[in-house]
Protein backbone atom coordinates (compact mmCIF):
# COMPACT_ATOMS: atom_id res chain seq x y z
CA UNK A 1 0.00 0.00 0.00
CA UNK A 2 1.36 3.40 -0.99
CA UNK A 3 2.27 5.71 1.90
CA UNK A 4 -0.10 8.66 2.23
CA UNK A 5 1.57 12.01 1.63
CA UNK A 6 1.20 14.39 4.56
CA UNK A 7 -0.59 17.67 3.94
CA UNK A 8 -0.71 21.05 5.63
CA UNK A 9 -3.92 19.97 7.33
CA UNK A 10 -2.02 17.19 9.11
CA UNK A 11 0.53 19.48 10.78
CA UNK A 12 -1.17 22.87 11.11
CA UNK A 13 -2.16 24.46 14.41
CA UNK A 14 -5.95 24.55 14.58
CA UNK A 15 -6.41 26.86 17.56
CA UNK A 16 -5.42 30.21 16.11
CA UNK A 17 -5.43 33.67 17.65
CA UNK A 18 -6.74 36.08 15.01
CA UNK A 19 -7.18 39.84 15.00
CA UNK A 20 -10.20 41.91 14.10
CA UNK A 21 -9.57 44.68 11.61
CA UNK A 22 -10.16 47.27 14.34
CA UNK A 23 -7.60 45.86 16.80
CA UNK A 24 -5.42 48.65 18.19
CA UNK A 25 -1.64 48.91 17.83
CA UNK A 26 -0.76 48.46 21.52
CA UNK A 27 -3.18 45.56 21.90
CA UNK A 28 -1.47 43.82 18.97
CA UNK A 29 1.96 44.31 20.56
CA UNK A 30 0.66 42.86 23.83
CA UNK A 31 -0.80 39.86 22.01
CA UNK A 32 2.48 39.19 20.20
CA UNK A 33 4.33 39.27 23.51
CA UNK A 34 1.79 37.03 25.24
CA UNK A 35 1.46 34.45 22.45
CA UNK A 36 5.18 34.42 21.60
CA UNK A 37 4.52 34.37 17.87
CA UNK A 38 5.63 36.68 15.07
CA UNK A 39 2.40 37.33 13.14
CA UNK A 40 -1.39 37.26 13.34
CA UNK A 41 -4.01 36.72 10.65
CA UNK A 42 -6.62 39.46 10.41
CA UNK A 43 -10.20 38.29 9.81
CA UNK A 44 -13.50 39.94 9.00
CA UNK A 45 -16.83 39.15 10.65
CA UNK A 46 -17.20 36.01 8.54
CA UNK A 47 -13.81 34.72 9.76
CA UNK A 48 -12.36 35.19 6.29
CA UNK A 49 -8.69 36.14 6.25
CA UNK A 50 -8.22 39.66 4.89
CA UNK A 51 -4.60 40.27 5.86
CA UNK A 52 -1.67 39.48 8.13
CA UNK A 53 0.01 41.70 10.72
CA UNK A 54 3.61 40.77 11.51
CA UNK A 55 6.33 42.11 13.77
CA UNK A 56 7.88 43.68 10.68
CA UNK A 57 4.69 45.69 10.07
CA UNK A 58 4.72 46.97 13.65
CA UNK A 59 8.40 47.89 13.51
CA UNK A 60 7.74 50.41 10.75
CA UNK A 61 6.73 52.81 13.52
CA UNK A 62 10.23 52.56 15.02
CA UNK A 63 11.97 52.46 11.65
CA UNK A 64 10.49 55.78 10.55
CA UNK A 65 10.37 57.47 13.97
CA UNK A 66 12.37 60.72 13.88
CA UNK A 67 15.38 60.73 16.16
CA UNK A 68 18.36 63.02 16.69
CA UNK A 69 18.44 65.93 14.23
CA UNK A 70 15.39 64.58 12.41
CA UNK A 71 13.20 65.86 15.26
CA UNK A 72 13.72 69.47 14.19
CA UNK A 73 13.02 68.96 10.50
CA UNK A 74 9.27 68.83 10.67
CA UNK A 75 7.01 65.84 9.93
CA UNK A 76 8.55 62.95 8.01
CA UNK A 77 7.47 62.49 4.42
CA UNK A 78 5.31 59.56 3.34
CA UNK A 79 6.98 58.36 0.14
CA UNK A 80 5.70 54.78 0.15
CA UNK A 81 3.23 52.27 1.53
CA UNK A 82 6.13 50.96 3.62
CA UNK A 83 6.53 54.24 5.49
CA UNK A 84 2.75 54.75 5.68
CA UNK A 85 2.65 51.92 8.23
CA UNK A 86 4.60 54.16 10.59
CA UNK A 87 1.35 56.13 10.98
CA UNK A 88 -0.90 53.07 11.34
CA UNK A 89 -3.02 52.64 14.46
CA UNK A 90 -5.26 49.64 13.71
CA UNK A 91 -4.76 46.15 12.30
CA UNK A 92 -6.52 47.18 9.10
CA UNK A 93 -3.93 49.92 8.56
CA UNK A 94 -0.98 47.77 9.57
CA UNK A 95 -1.77 44.52 7.79
CA UNK A 96 -0.26 43.19 4.60
CA UNK A 97 -3.07 42.55 2.15
CA UNK A 98 -3.98 40.51 0.21
CA UNK A 99 -2.57 37.81 2.47
CA UNK A 100 -0.49 34.84 1.35
CA UNK A 101 -2.53 31.78 2.35
CA UNK A 102 -2.49 28.05 1.80
CA UNK A 103 -5.14 25.33 1.69
CA UNK A 104 -5.22 22.37 4.11
CA UNK A 105 -4.80 19.95 1.19
CA UNK A 106 -1.47 21.48 0.08
CA UNK A 107 1.65 19.36 0.42
CA UNK A 108 4.33 20.25 2.95
CA UNK A 109 6.83 20.81 0.15
CA UNK A 110 4.40 23.14 -1.60
CA UNK A 111 3.87 25.15 1.59
CA UNK A 112 7.64 25.39 2.14
CA UNK A 113 8.14 26.75 -1.38
CA UNK A 114 5.34 29.27 -0.85
CA UNK A 115 6.98 30.52 2.36
CA UNK A 116 10.35 30.84 0.64
CA UNK A 117 8.89 32.65 -2.36
CA UNK A 118 7.17 35.29 -0.22
CA UNK A 119 9.71 35.47 2.61
CA UNK A 120 7.25 34.57 5.37
CA UNK A 121 7.51 32.14 8.27
CA UNK A 122 3.80 31.44 8.84
CA UNK A 123 0.84 30.92 6.54
CA UNK A 124 -2.86 31.18 7.41
CA UNK A 125 -4.65 28.00 6.35
CA UNK A 126 -7.99 28.70 4.69
CA UNK A 127 -10.78 26.64 3.15
CA UNK A 128 -12.26 27.13 -0.32
CA UNK A 129 -14.28 30.13 0.96
CA UNK A 130 -11.25 31.85 2.48
CA UNK A 131 -12.35 31.08 6.05
CA UNK A 132 -9.53 30.63 8.58
CA UNK A 133 -9.02 26.97 9.54
CA UNK A 134 -5.55 27.05 11.09
CA UNK A 135 -2.03 28.29 10.71
CA UNK A 136 1.14 26.52 9.63
CA UNK A 137 4.65 27.59 10.58
CA UNK A 138 8.12 26.59 9.46
CA UNK A 139 8.52 24.45 12.58
CA UNK A 140 5.28 22.62 11.73
CA UNK A 141 6.67 21.69 8.31
CA UNK A 142 9.86 20.36 9.89
CA UNK A 143 7.99 17.75 11.95
CA UNK A 144 8.08 15.43 8.93
CA UNK A 145 11.80 14.92 9.63
CA UNK A 146 10.91 13.25 12.94
CA UNK A 147 9.65 10.25 11.00
CA UNK A 148 11.30 6.99 12.23
CA UNK A 149 14.17 5.65 10.10
CA UNK A 150 12.50 2.24 9.90
CA UNK A 151 9.34 3.73 8.35
CA UNK A 152 11.42 5.61 5.78
CA UNK A 153 13.39 2.49 4.85
CA UNK A 154 10.25 0.37 4.51
CA UNK A 155 8.62 2.90 2.19
CA UNK A 156 11.73 3.11 0.00
CA UNK A 157 11.98 -0.68 -0.26
CA UNK A 158 8.29 -0.99 -1.06
CA UNK A 159 7.63 2.03 -3.28
CA UNK A 160 10.99 2.63 -4.96
CA UNK A 161 12.98 -0.60 -4.94
CA UNK A 162 10.07 -3.01 -5.15
CA UNK A 163 7.44 -0.85 -6.79
CA UNK A 164 9.28 1.10 -9.47
CA UNK A 165 12.20 -1.20 -10.27
CA UNK A 166 11.18 -4.76 -9.38
CA UNK A 167 13.57 -6.24 -11.95
CA UNK A 168 16.28 -3.63 -12.30
CA UNK A 169 16.88 -3.07 -8.60
CA UNK A 170 16.44 -6.52 -7.11
CA UNK A 171 19.94 -6.40 -5.64
CA UNK A 172 19.64 -2.99 -3.98
CA UNK A 173 20.05 -2.63 -0.22
CA UNK A 174 18.53 0.25 1.74
CA UNK A 175 19.81 1.57 5.07
CA UNK A 176 18.60 4.69 6.88
CA UNK A 177 20.26 6.41 9.82
CA UNK A 178 19.06 9.76 11.18
CA UNK A 179 17.12 10.29 7.96
CA UNK A 180 20.17 9.76 5.72
CA UNK A 181 19.51 7.01 3.16
CA UNK A 182 22.34 4.81 1.88
CA UNK A 183 21.70 2.80 -1.29
CA UNK A 184 24.15 0.01 -2.10
CA UNK A 185 24.10 -2.88 -4.56
CA UNK A 186 23.92 -3.40 -8.30
CA UNK A 187 21.45 -2.26 -10.94
CA UNK A 188 20.89 -3.64 -14.41
CA UNK A 189 21.10 -0.20 -16.02
CA UNK A 190 23.18 2.76 -14.81
CA UNK A 191 20.48 5.13 -16.07
CA UNK A 192 18.38 3.94 -13.12
CA UNK A 193 20.80 5.46 -10.60
CA UNK A 194 19.85 9.19 -10.88
CA UNK A 195 16.17 8.26 -11.15
CA UNK A 196 16.38 6.14 -8.01
CA UNK A 197 18.07 8.98 -6.13
CA UNK A 198 15.36 11.49 -7.14
CA UNK A 199 12.59 9.12 -6.08
CA UNK A 200 14.23 8.44 -2.73
CA UNK A 201 14.66 12.18 -2.07
CA UNK A 202 10.91 12.62 -2.63
CA UNK A 203 10.09 10.31 0.29
CA UNK A 204 8.96 12.27 3.34
CA UNK A 205 11.49 12.45 6.13
CA UNK A 206 14.57 11.88 3.97
CA UNK A 207 17.40 14.21 5.01
CA UNK A 208 19.94 13.16 2.37
CA UNK A 209 20.77 10.30 -0.01
CA UNK A 210 24.13 8.56 -0.37
CA UNK A 211 24.01 6.53 -3.57
CA UNK A 212 26.59 3.78 -4.12
CA UNK A 213 24.78 1.77 -6.78
CA UNK A 214 26.93 0.10 -9.42
CA UNK A 215 26.26 -1.67 -12.76
CA UNK A 216 26.40 -5.48 -12.95
CA UNK A 217 29.64 -7.25 -13.65
CA UNK A 218 30.05 -8.53 -17.21
CA UNK A 219 32.25 -11.54 -17.78
CA UNK A 220 34.35 -11.29 -20.98
CA UNK A 221 33.69 -13.78 -23.76
CA UNK A 222 37.28 -15.02 -23.49
CA UNK A 223 39.55 -14.76 -20.53
CA UNK A 224 42.44 -12.40 -21.35
CA UNK A 225 45.13 -15.05 -20.83
CA UNK A 226 43.30 -17.49 -23.11
CA UNK A 227 42.51 -15.00 -25.82
CA UNK A 228 46.16 -14.60 -26.71
CA UNK A 229 47.42 -18.06 -25.84
CA UNK A 230 49.46 -19.74 -28.59
CA UNK A 231 47.97 -23.22 -28.76
CA UNK A 232 50.36 -24.54 -31.47
CA UNK A 233 52.44 -27.61 -30.60
CA UNK A 234 56.07 -26.76 -29.85
CA UNK A 235 58.49 -27.38 -32.74
CA UNK A 236 60.86 -30.33 -32.51
CA UNK A 237 64.44 -29.32 -31.76
CA UNK A 238 66.86 -29.23 -34.69
CA UNK A 239 69.22 -32.23 -34.34
CA UNK A 240 70.99 -31.84 -37.61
Amino acid sequence: MKERVHTVGDVMTRRVVALAAGAMFKDIVRALETQRISAFPVVDRSKKVVGVVSEADLLRKEEFRPDGEDRTRGPAARPSARSDKAYAVTAAELMTSPPVTVGPEATLAGAARLMARHGVGRLPVVDADGVLRGIVSRSDLLTVFLRPDQDIAEEIRREVVGGRFPEGMDSVHVEVHEGVVVLTGRVSDTSLVPLAERLVRSVEGVVDVRCALTPPRHRPVLEPDLAYEDRRAPEAPDTA
